[in-house]
C-alpha cells in the first residue's frame, strides 16, 4: 500500500514539474517581430452602435473586425481589409482588400510582371445583415462623406482576352484610353449605374450628386465631365471636348459644381486653364475666370495647383492663381546642346533661402499658387494672396468674409539661424482683397476666434497670450498679470519657449479657454483681470495636468452649460485618466477613472454617449475598449498579441535621484519578467531628452529603425534603464554627464547590477551623449552611437540635408543647447565636442551613421570612426545605402537590430563575437554574405 502511494505521489509530482517546465516561457527572438500586431483606424458609427478597428501585423495580413457595441465578443472579421470606412447611414463597412502578401511575394521571386501581379479587391458589409459582397480588380472607390447610402466603384482596366490560336475571326484593335469602368450603386445594391472609360470621379458630400468624367478615347477631344442626380438616376453631360477636367467640386449643399479645363495638350509644359460653374438646379453653365479675366493676379493666370473650395452658404468660391508662364530664352535656345550648359548653383549673400533650401522647395515653389476668390452673386474677382502675402488662412468651413495673411518675407533672410523669425500679420478682406496690418514682426502664430471677434496668439518674446479686438482695434494681454506661468515651465533650450496651448474658446467669444502647465483658466478678453481658473487649481495642488478633450471635431466653441471631459495625467505617478467639471463649476473636478495605465484615443459616437479608448501598460498591449462618458465600466473589445503570454515579457518601474547639482530626476528601469533580485544583470543605458512620462507606454518588439528595442534585451534578460536629463544652456555634454551617470549609480545601488556589464546606447542627439560620455567615464564596457555629432565646430557651418536649412540654429537655439556663434563661443564648441577628446575613450564602439542623412551630416560618424581607429581603439561603422537619418527600409531594420544584439551580447554577455566583428566585411564580399555567423575565438 505504502509503495502504491509512494508512486503515485513520484507520478503526480513528475507531472506537475513537467507541467511548469512546459509552460516556462521564452526569450523574445528577432523572429517575432514580423508578427507583432498594432489597432488603428479605430471607428465607432454617428449612432454608437457599431465599432470598426483595423488591426495589422508588422509584416503580413491584417485584417478589419467590425461589431455590435452591445456584443464586441461576436466580431465579424474581414481578411486582408485595409482602409476601411463606415457608410454616412451607419448601416455598411466598405473597404478594401488587398492581395495575399505571401503570395506577392512569391510572385516578386518568379520575377513577375507587374501587370500580372494580383489586384485590390473591395468589400461591402453590411451589418444588420451580416452580408458580405466583394468586388475584385478594383482601382479606388469613394462613399458621401455627409449623408447618403452610395457607393462608387472604379475598377480597374480590363485586359484583352487571349485569341483562339484556331480563330481566324479578324477582332477589332481595342481602343486607347486612360478610363475604365466606374459602378455607382447603392450600398444594399437595389439601384446601379454603369459607365465606361471614366478617369476620376466623386461623390457630393450630402449624396445628391456624383461628377464623373471621362477620358480621352484614341487621342479623340471627347474627354467630358457628367453628373449623377442619384435621386433621379439622370446622367446629363456638363462639358464636352476638352484634354483636361480637373479640380471638380461640389458646393457644400449640392447647388454648384465647379471645375477646371483645359484643351491644351496633355504633355503640354505650359497649359492654361479655365474656371468653370455649373448650376445643378438650374443647368446653366458659366465660365468664371481665365487668364485674361480682369482681378486675378497681375500677369497671371488660373493655377492647376491650387484648390476649389465654396463658402459654406455657397456664395462665394474659392480658386487658385499663378503668375504667367516666363519666357527664358536661353532655356529655349534649341542651337546650345545639353553638354555645353554649365551646371552651378550660385549662393547670394542677400537670398532670402540659402541654396539647399531652394533647390529643396523648388518644386513646391514652381507649383506655388496664390489664393483667389470670387463673389458668385457679383462675379467680382479678388486677389487674396500675392507674391507679397503668400500665406492667407481659411477656416475649414468657410463663414466669414475675412481672413489672417501673414509674411515672413522681411524676416526670412535670418531663418537660417533664427528658426524664430516673426511674421507681418494682416486682415484680409475676402471682397476687395484689401489689406489690414494687425501686427508687425509677431511671434506667433495667429488664429481668428470661432465668432469673428478675435485675433489671438501665443507671443513667445513676451511669454503670454494675447488678443486683439477686431472692432475696437486694440491688442490686449491675456496673461500678463496672472500669477502662474503660462510659458513652458521646464524649457532648457536657448530658444523662447513655447505654450502649453489652448483648450478653445466660448460661444459668442465670451471667453478662452488657456491651459498653464496644470490648469485651465477660462480668460474674458473685455476684463482679462477677472480670470478664474476652470480646475480651481487641483491641477497644481496635486502635480496633475488637465487638458479638454475635444470630442466634436465640428463643433468650433464650447457651450458654457455643457460637461467638460478633461484629460489627466498626474507627472510624479505617470498615472492618467478622465475627470469630468464645467466651466463655471464651484467644485473640482470629478474624478471618472484616473489608474496606473496610459490612456489615449477617446473617441465619441458622433449622436450618441459611446466612445472608445486605448488603454497600455509596458505589460499590456494598447487595446481598444467600449464605454460611455461615465467611464464606470471598460470592456475590453480587442485582443492584441495573445503571443505575449508565452513570452518572458518584463516589467516597467519609476527610479527616483538626483543629479550631481542636487535637482530631483526621474527614470524608467525595464526588468525581465522573471526577473530575480538575487541575480546580478547586464545593464544597457538608454536616453533622449525626457523619456519617464512614458512609464506606462506600451513599446512593441521591432526591428530597430535606430535605437535598442527595449522588449527585446528586456526579454533577453538585460535590464534597460531609461533617465531623464536635464540641460544647463552652454553645456550639453557635462549636463549629459551630470544627469545619466547619477542615475546609472542609483539603479546599480540597488545592488542587482552586474555594474561590470553595462553599456549605452542612442542615437541622433543620444548619439551624440553617447559619444560625449565615453570620452568623460570607463564606467561601461560598450557603447552604440547612431548617427552622433562628434564636432560641433564642423557640423555648425554645414546643412541639414532633409530641409535644405542651415546648422547654426541647431547649435544657437535648440537641441545642441550652445546659445552663442561658434565665434561668440568657440569654447563651449570644443569643449562639449566629443571628438577633441577621443584619445581618452576606452569603451568599444559600435557607430550607425548612413549616407543619406539629412539631419546630421554623415561624415559625423565618419570623423568619430576615423580617430578611433587611428588611436586603435575598437569602433565599427554600419553605414546603411541610400538611407537617412532613421532606418526605413524593413530589411535594414532587421539587420541592424541582429548585429546591435550581437554586439552587445558579447561584449556584456560574453557571447562570441561575429565574423563581421572580428573579419569585418569586405568590399568584394558586400552583398554576398551578412557574416553573422558567430567567430570559434
Amino acid at each position: 500500500m505504502l509503495k502504491n502511494f509512494t508512486l503515485v505521489y513520484f507520478v503526480c509530482l513528475l507531472f506537475a514539474f513537467s507541467t511548469v517546465e512546459g509552460q516556462q516561457k521564452r526569450s523574445l527572438t528577432h523572429d517575432d517581430y514580423d508578427g507583432w500586431e498594432s489597432l488603428r483606424s479605430e471607428k465607432l458609427t454617428k449612432d454608437g452602435v457599431w465599432v470598426g478597428y483595423q488591426i495589422s501585423p508588422q509584416e503580413g495580413d491584417g485584417r478589419v473586425e467590425v461589431f455590435s457595441y452591445k456584443n464586441p465578443s461576436s466580431k465579424f472579421i474581414i481578411p486582408r481589409a485595409s482602409g476601411f470606412d463606415f457608410s454616412a447611414d451607419d448601416a455598411f463597412a466598405v473597404g478594401k482588400i488587398l492581395p495575399q502578401e505571401d503570395t506577392v511575394h512569391l510572385l516578386k521571386v518568379k520575377k513577375t510582371k507587374k501587370d500580372d501581379m494580383p489586384s485590390d479587391s473591395l468589400f461591402i458589409y453590411q451589418m444588420s445583415s451580416g452580408k458580405l459582397e466583394k468586388f475584385p480588380k478594383v482601382k479606388s472607390f469613394d462613399i458621401p462623406s455627409e449623408k447618403g447610402s452610395w457607393i462608387a466603384i472604379h475598377f480597374e482596366k480590363e485586359k484583352p482576352a487571349k485569341k483562339d490560336p484556331s480563330d481566324s475571326t479578324k477582332t477589332e484593335k481595342p481602343k486607347k484610353t486612360d478610363g475604365t469602368k466606374l459602378l455607382v450603386r447603392t450600398l444594399d445594391g437595389s439601384k446601379s449605374f454603369e459607365f465606361e472609360r471614366v478617369k476620376s470621379f466623386g461623390f457630393a458630400p450630402n449624396g445628391d450628386y456624383l461628377h464623373f468624367e471621362l477620358a480621352e478615347e484614341d487621342t479623340l477631344d471627347n474627354a467630358a465631365i457628367h453628373v449623377l442626380n442619384l435621386a433621379t438616376g439622370e446622367a446629363k453631360m456638363v462639358h464636352e471636348g476638352m484634354t483636361s477636367y480637373t479640380m471638380n467640386r461640389f458646393s457644400p449643399q449640392s447647388k454648384y459644381l465647379a471645375f477646371l479645363t483645359s484643351d491644351d495638350s496633355t504633355k503640354a509644359k505650359k497649359p492654361y486653364y479655365q474656371l468653370q460653374l455649373y448650376d445643378l438646379k438650374g443647368g446653366e453653365l458659366k465660365q468664371i475666370a481665365d487668364e485674361k479675366t480682369a482681378g486675378i493676379l497681375a500677369e497671371g493666370r488660373i493655377s492647376e495647383n491650387g484648390s476649389l473650395r465654396f463658402s459654406e452658404d455657397e456664395s462665394r468660391l474659392f480658386f487658385g492663381t499663378a503668375p504667367e508662364y516666363v519666357d527664358y530664352p536661353y532655356e529655349s535656345d534649341s542651337t546650345i546642346l545639353d553638354d555645353e550648359r554649365p551646371r552651378l548653383d550660385i549662393w547670394g549673400w542677400m537670398d532670402n533661402d540659402i541654396q539647399p533650401m531652394q533647390l529643396r522647395q523648388k518644386s513646391r515653389e514652381e507649383r506655388r499658387a496664390y489664393l483667389a476668390t470670387v463673389d458668385l452673386g457679383t462675379g467680382k474677382i479678388a486677389q487674396l494672396e500675392t507674391p507679397d502675402l503668400e500665406d492667407v488662412s481659411l477656416e475649414n468651413k468657410i463663414k466669414r468674409e475675412f481672413g489672417l495673411g501673414t509674411t515672413n518675407a522681411p524676416y526670412r533672410r535670418s531663418y537660417s539661424w533664427d528658426i524664430q523669425i516673426g511674421r507681418d500679420v494682416y486682415l484680409v478682406n475676402f471682397n476687395d482683397g484689401s489689406r489690414k496690418l494687425i501686427e508687425k514682426n509677431m511671434s506667433g502664430f495667429p488664429s481668428i476666434s470661432p465668432g469673428s471677434k478675435y485675433v489671438y496668439w501665443y507671443d513667445s518674446k513676451d511669454s503670454s497670450w494675447v488678443a486683439y479686438d477686431i472692432a475696437a482695434e486694440k491688442k490686449i494681454n491675456l496673461t500678463k498679470q496672472l500669477p502662474v506661468a503660462f510659458y513652458d515651465e521646464i524649457h532648457d533650450s536657448p530658444s523662447l519657449p513655447g505654450s502649453y496651448g489652448t483648450a478653445g474658446w466660448l460661444d459668442n467669444d465670451a471667453a478662452f479657454l488657456i491651459n498653464d502647465r496644470f490648469d485651465i483658466w477660462k480668460i474674458n478678453p473685455k476684463n482679462p483681470a477677472t480670470a478664474t481658473m476652470v480646475t480651481l487649481g487641483e491641477g497644481r495642488k496635486s502635480e496633475t495636468v488637465f487638458r479638454v478633450e475635444n470630442l466634436d471635431r465640428e463643433v468650433l466653441s464650447i457651450n458654457p452649460k455643457e460637461t467638460l471631459i478633461l484629460n489627466a495625467f498626474n507627472e510624479l505617478t505617470k498615472e492618467s485618466g478622465y475627470y469630468s467639471t464645467m466651466v463655471d463649476s464651484k467644485t473640482a473636478p470629478k474624478k471618472l477613472i484616473f489608474t496606473a495605465n496610459r490612456y489615449y484615443g477617446l473617441n465619441k459616437a458622433k449622436n450618441s454617449d459611446e466612445v472608445t479608448v486605448r488603454r497600455s501598460t509596458y505589460i499590456e498591449n494598447p487595446d481598444l475598449y467600449l464605454t460611455d462618458l461615465t467611464f464606470k465600466s471598460l470592456t475590453k473589445a480587442s485582443d492584441l498579441n495573445p503571443q505575449q503570454a508565452n513570452i518572458n515579457w518584463g516589467t516597467a518601474e519609476l527610479v527616483s535621484y538626483t543629479t550631481t547639482d542636487g535637482d530631483p530626476l526621474q527614470g524608467i528601469l525595464f526588468k525581465p519578467e522573471n526577473f530575480d533580485p538575487n541575480k546580478k544583470y547586464p545593464m544597457m543605458v538608454y536616453f533622449y531628452e525626457r523619456s519617464s512620462d512614458g512609464l506606462y507606454s506600451y513599446r512593441s518588439p521591432a526591428p530597430s529603425a535606430s535605437t535598442i528595442n527595449i522588449p527585446y534585451f528586456v526579454s533577453n534578460e538585460y535590464l534597460v534603464f531609461v533617465p531623464d536629463i536635464k540641460y544647463e544652456l552652454g553645456l550639453p555634454g557635462p549636463s549629459a554627464f551630470n544627469c545619466i551617470i547619477p542615475g546609472v549609480q542609483a539603479v546599480v545601488a540597488k545592488g542587482f547590477v552586474d555594474a561590470d556589464n553595462m553599456a549605452i546606447q542612442g542615437q541622433s542627439w543620444g548619439g551624440y551623449q553617447v559619444a560625449y560620455l565615453i570620452t568623460q567615464t570607463n564606467l561601461f564596457k560598450a557603447a552604440g552611437a547612431g548617427a552622433p555629432v562628434v564636432n560641433m565646430t564642423s557640423a555648425y557651418g554645414g546643412i541639414r540635408w532633409g530641409t535644405g536649412m542651415s546648422r547654426m540654429f541647431q547649435y544657437e537655439q535648440t537641441q545642441s543647447r550652445i546659445g552663442g556663434t561658434l565665434w561668440e563661443k568657440p569654447v563651449y564648441y570644443i569643449e562639449n565636442s566629443p571628438l577633441f577628446f577621443m584619445d581618452r575613450v576606452n569603451t568599444p564602439v559600435l557607430i550607425m551613421h548612413n549616407d543619406e542623412d539629412g539631419a546630421v551630416p554623415w561624415y559625423q560618424g565618419i570623423e568619430m570612426f576615423m580617430a578611433l581607429k587611428r588611436l586603435s581603439k575598437p569602433a565599427w561603422l554600419l553605414q546603411y545605402n541610400g538611407e537617412d537619418h532613421n532606418l526605413v527600409q524593413r530589411r535594414n531594420r532587421k539587420d541592424l537590430s541582429m548585429r546591435l544584439s550581437q554586439f552587445f551580447d558579447h561584449y556584456l554577455k560574453g557571447a562570441p563575437a561575429p565574423l563581421w566583428m572580428t573579419e569585418g566585411l569586405p568590399a568584394v564580399e558586400k552583398g554576398k554574405t551578412l557574416k553573422y555567423e558567430l567567430s570559434d575565438n
